[in-house]
């Protein structure tokens, strides 16, 4: 889908379907009165006949007005606030898709520059229009035999005034970064795991980094990870046949003395639990416990298609966790790259264990932030649902910009605490730390885990194990998340 900004006026552009708000009560804005008046009253003479209401995404597509260059007009309901929320804007947008989706028309106009939005400029309202079309398109059809049908519809205008054109130029650009991560954040976390295993996850990495001639990637191999003394991440991959591996991306896109940020993800591209097994219904969703992984490729894909100004290395702790006579039992104890011994009470609680390492192997790039992405605990579901992610960190200050990237990319988190009563929990009569801390504050606790590696620089943890997958049903798959708020991040820190 190409999407395209300018300034115009609607009555005069030639397009196979122009789309024009009608607020609740019949009410039509100054953009639509114009259309109106050009078509000689048309439009009204509709609404007073009751033909459409105005309620939040009602839509009517009328064909046939006279004086518009506009092969059809579709009014779409905006309800009967002034102004809009995130979430009816979405709607709005999802209603105006699927209503041009099946249409004949290559192309559409959207004269929704009226529209006010709460908390939101030119520059937010137009992105949030633009990235949620952009995904609505997503399909993941890979391995059907018969492939969906590509539509008519490839190109999108938005309407904007002249004194908001350059902020809504930028916004759909940036929209247009950060859906295309999200695209390859889902594709990943769709893939099915006979195919997407840490190996494939490590070739992935290799053609971004043949794409794009400022990442640099390194692979490291079970024997190298043997070398660090990861011994932590490697008693995770012990049970299974698929090697390990830890990708590393290193992109330069700000001054060779700035130092970088830092995003961690946990790439556990199926998890059975290993010897502490999972319950089999519903198992199979068990491939998107790659998706902080996954999340973090997207958002180095949006990184890289913005070219952003900025210092960003990815670290992805890749690896399968398996039942077998080779597997990690509970009770065993292992060395961390840290030095930190750990007992491993419960085998299914192997994300931390993969992440304790990557995060000490974070360390020697110096970074100025650390962000580690992983569907980390099931507990998080419980506390938060799956409308937000789970956020802890170490330093206040790198939690609240999370929190307020999160509210402007309308990809929010929600912060949980790291007092030391929880660090009890953790504590082993036999190792220095135990990898659970019993039934209370599952997901705090796993916090309480990660935050003993990360003592030596500024670090946040975003639990997305609620956000990152749509579980069950028809509408089963990766949301493409956290990469709208990572990215936003980014953004706030580069000041593009």
């Amino acid at each position: 889908m190409d999407f395209i900004v300018k300034s115009a006026r609607p009555e005069t552009l030639k397009t196979a379907t122009l789309v024009i708000p009608v607020g609740e009560g019949r009410t039509l804005g100054e953009t639509a009165t114009a259309i109106d008046t050009a078509c000689a009253g048309a439009i009204s003479a509709l609404l007073k006949r009751g033909d459409l209401a105005g309620k939040l995404g009602q839509t009517l597509l009328i064909h046939n007005l006279s004086n518009l260059k506009a092969e059809r007009v579709l009014l779409v309901g905006t309800g009967k606030d002034n102004e809009l929320s995130d979430r009816q804007l979405r709607k709005i947008i999802a209603s105006v898709y699927s209503t041009l989706k099946p249409l004949g028309g290559s192309d559409a106009v959207l004269a929704l520059d009226d529209l006010q939005v709460k908390n939101r400029d030119t520059y937010g309202k137009t992105r949030l229009m633009v990235e949620s079309l952009a995904d609505a398109g997503y399909c993941f059809d890979r391995f059907k035999s018969q492939k969906a049908e590509a539509g008519a519809l490839k190109k999108i205008t938005l309407l904007s005034d002249k004194a908001g054109l350059a902020d809504a130029q930028r916004a759909s650009t940036h929209a247009q970064a950060i859906a295309a991560g999200m695209a390859f954040t889902k594709d990943l976390g769709n893939m099915p795991p006979n195919l997407c295993h840490p190996s494939f996850l490590a070739e992935e990495a290799k053609v971004l980094g043949k794409t794009y001639k400022n990442l640099k990637v390194d692979i490291l191999d079970e024997k190298k990870l043997k070398e660090l003394g990861m011994g932590a991440f490697l008693a995770v991959a012990q049970g299974s046949d698929q090697p390990p591996r830890m990708i590393v991306l290193n992109y330069q896109g700000g001054k060779k003395t700035e130092k970088p940020y830092a995003l961690v993800g946990k790439g556990i591209t199926f998890d059975t639990g290993g010897i502490s097994i999972k319950p089999a219904s519903g198992m199979d969703e068990m491939k998107y416990d790659m998706c902080g992984a996954a999340s973090v490729f997207g958002t180095l894909k949006a990184v890289l298609e913005m070219q952003l100004p900025i210092n960003l290395v990815c670290v992805l702790a890749c690896a399968e966790n398996m039942p077998s006579g080779g597997a990690t039992r509970p009770g065993d104890i292992v060395t961390s790259m840290s030095g930190q011994t750990v007992e491993i009470l419960n085998t299914d609680a192997e994300g931390r264990l993969v992440l304790c390492d990557a995060l000490t192997y974070t360390e020697r790039f110096k970074p100025q932030a650390v962000i580690d992405i992983a569907t980390l605990t099931g507990a998080c579901i419980v506390a938060l649902g799956s409308n937000v992610s789970g956020l802890m960190g170490n330093n206040d200050e790198l939690v609240q910009q999370i929190l307020g990237a999160g509210l402007s990319a309308d990809d929010r988190a929600w912060q949980l605490p790291l007092y030391d009563e929880y660090q009890e929990q953790l504590d082993s009569p036999f190792a220095d730390i135990a990898n659970i801390g019993g039934p209370k504050a599952g997901t705090i606790t796993a916090g309480c885990f990660l935050s003993r590696f990360t003592k030596n620089y500024h670090w946040a943890h975003l639990d997305i194990a609620g956000t990152a997958w749509i579980s069950g049903g028809k509408d089963k798959g990766a949301t493409g998340r956290p990469v709208p708020m990572l990215t936003q991040y980014l953004l706030d820190r580069s000041n593009a």
